[in-house]
């Protein structure tokens, strides 16, 4: 009797400590209103922001126990933002209506590209170019992309100016050219992306040596030494048993997710992951279900429906669950919760995708990426895949991972078979910015951008929250969007940084949510603070011209910006 009573009691107990977890799992709303964004992790309340602190055990091998600290931010706009934002798009909507009504009376001319009058009953060619949403409002704002740069896209780059008679159905050059233009767009995180006569010498030898192109395959005659020795630098760069180089960064990856999976396989992929990604498994054949954003609770329930349930009518166990995300989302500059996913992969026996096209070479302390970052063993992750479009200034991608992994995908990867192999200047520009990185070359240049990278983000993202802007994204991310909410102020925005000679991406519906359009800035190690600072002088006063300002969190009361000593990293 006694024993049944001790035992019901530590039941209890256990139970009540069950509870008590459980609710500090689930994410609290804040009193003032403002929403959470579910990502099953724990939020703390900072002003009005929205942080999300995860805890990361590392250790890759030993099962060493400490803890890392991250934030990632996501506040909410207050709700007339939302209001005033879906006005515009209505107002608009409205106006473009009432102009394809002119159209069809023939008071307005019709700029719309028009078929043939013998294929006048075909269904229209181009209808994706007639839709309601390109004539009547992207082509109003087209200006603000697809600008022409007439110099190297480094820190600074030069623009051709151009101007349209025609409310910008057609453009025509002034002849004019805008001079120093400060990058705030480019994926160019280590800088590498530079015309230096020294740095590159070794790449004008091996177009001396190979040429510009090699003009095959590389399972015919395209194979090159220089494309072994990158892959071999890759997979020690990497910490992994092998690796495979790509031409095209977006065919790595909708070209290799076919050879992965199939029919009777399940992809459990974030819902914002890139479009290279969706459209690899689209064309794969398999099940997609989409996770909410970094939400290891939405994760871990298909995971269970999955096992549990197995196939849809048949029941029978998938094949393979491969589990999709990104290092650093483009987007959202949020880095991905891999420790995480790396336990719940291994609860249910999934294997792991990890693209770190925007991770790898800018985030960890020597730019390993979101292992070196979260402290992980790159063995725990099944397929590493990133590009050298960004932090190595260069073209491609790379597939790594285990050798059997990589000797599969060359014989059945259809871009290892059918296309072109890298062009041997790219090839070795990236040999020639991953051994700086790695200090190959003799020299602590690598090391010293990827600390200047990290001492930019956190310099440029502390000075925008400061002034007042809501930016999203997590703290180590060198992608910093800036929320602009209404389609008039995105264009207005883009438009006067232009005037003051800020080159800035500016991204909305329906590439964002409707109510989300932003300002997409890319920090980089070759910004100087100079340049820095006077982004941010210029963003300070546009921001205030346009009412950009929407953070509810408390403002810094002294506007200065921060001395040269500050966020100086740990040597």
């Amino acid at each position: 009797m006694r024993a049944a009573c001790r035992r019901d009691h530590k039941l209890c107990a256990s139970r009540k400590m069950a509870r008590t977890a459980d609710a500090d799992l689930k994410p609290q709303l804040k009193k003032n209103g403002v929403r959470c964004r579910e990502t099953g992790g724990s939020f703390r309340r900072n002003g009005t922001e929205l942080v999300w602190d995860f805890l990361q055990k590392k250790g890759p091998g030993n099962g060493a126990a400490s803890r890392q600290k991250s934030q990632e931010s996501f506040e909410q706009a207050p709700m007339y933002v939302a209001v005033m934002t879906y006005l515009g798009f209505g107002i608009v909507t409205l106006f473009g209506y009432f102009r394809d009504f002119l159209r069809a009376v023939g008071l307005e001319k019709c700029h719309v590209a028009q078929e043939r009058e013998e294929q006048k009953n075909f269904v229209p060619l181009y209808q994706d170019f007639e839709n309601f949403y390109t004539r009547n409002l992207y082509m109003r704002v087209r200006d603000n992309w697809n600008r022409p740069i007439c110099s190297l896209p480094g820190p600074v780059f030069d623009l051709m100016e151009r101007v349209s008679d025609d409310y910008n159905w057609t453009f025509r050059f002034t002849g004019r050219t805008i001079h120093n233009v400060i990058n705030m767009g480019s994926y160019n995180y280590l800088g590498f992306a530079e015309n230096n006569a020294d740095f590159l010498t070794t790449v004008a030898d091996k177009v001396q040596q190979y040429g510009a192109g090699v003009c095959s395959t590389r399972q015919e005659i395209g194979n090159l030494h220089i494309h072994e020795e990158l892959e071999e630098l890759v997979a020690s760069f990497l910490g992994v048993e092998s690796s495979m180089s790509f031409g095209m960064g977006f065919a790595t990856n909708s070209m290799n997710i076919p050879a992965l999976v199939g029919k009777g396989c399940l992809i459990l992929s974030d819902e914002l992951n890139h479009t290279s990604l969706i459209l690899g498994a689209r064309l794969s054949g398999a099940t997609i279900r989409v996770f909410k954003h970094n939400n290891m609770h939405s994760l871990e329930k298909m995971l269970k429906e999955a096992v549990c349930s197995g196939q849809p009518r048949t029941h029978r166990p998938w094949k393979k669950i491969l589990i999709m995300v990104e290092g650093i989302y483009s987007m959202e500059g949020s880095v991905v919760r891999l420790p995480d996913i790396i336990a719940l992969k291994k609860k249910y026996k999934a294997y792991l995708y990890l693209d770190e096209a925007h991770s790898i070479g800018a985030v960890g302390p020597s730019g390993r990426g979101v292992t070196e970052l979260f402290n992980v063993n790159p063995a725990d992750v099944d397929v590493m895949m990133g590009t050298f479009t960004k932090s190595f200034g260069a073209a491609g991608g790379y597939i790594a991972g285990k050798k059997d992994l990589v000797d599969y995908l060359r014989s059945h990867s259809h871009s290892a078979i059918y296309a072109s192999a890298m062009s041997p200047a790219v090839t070795e520009q990236i040999i020639r910015a991953m051994k700086c990185i790695m200090g190959k070359d003799g020299s602590t240049e690598g090391i010293r951008r990827i600390r200047q990278l990290a001492e930019n983000t956190k310099y440029f993202r502390a000075r925008l929250k400061e002034m007042g802007f809501i930016i999203y994204g997590n703290d180590d991310s060198p992608v910093v969007p800036v929320l602009l909410y209404m389609p008039g102020k995105v264009v207005a925005f883009a438009r006067e940084m232009l005037e003051r000679r800020i080159g800035v991406v500016v991204v909305g519906f329906p590439a964002t949510p409707i109510t989300e359009a932003r300002a997409r800035f890319c920090v980089s190690a070759a910004h100087t603070r100079d340049m820095l600072n006077q982004v941010l002088h210029q963003m300070n006063e546009v921001g205030d011209s346009l009412c950009l300002k929407f953070s509810r969190r408390k403002r810094s009361p002294q506007p200065d910006l921060y001395e040269e000593t500050d966020f100086e990293l740990d040597s």
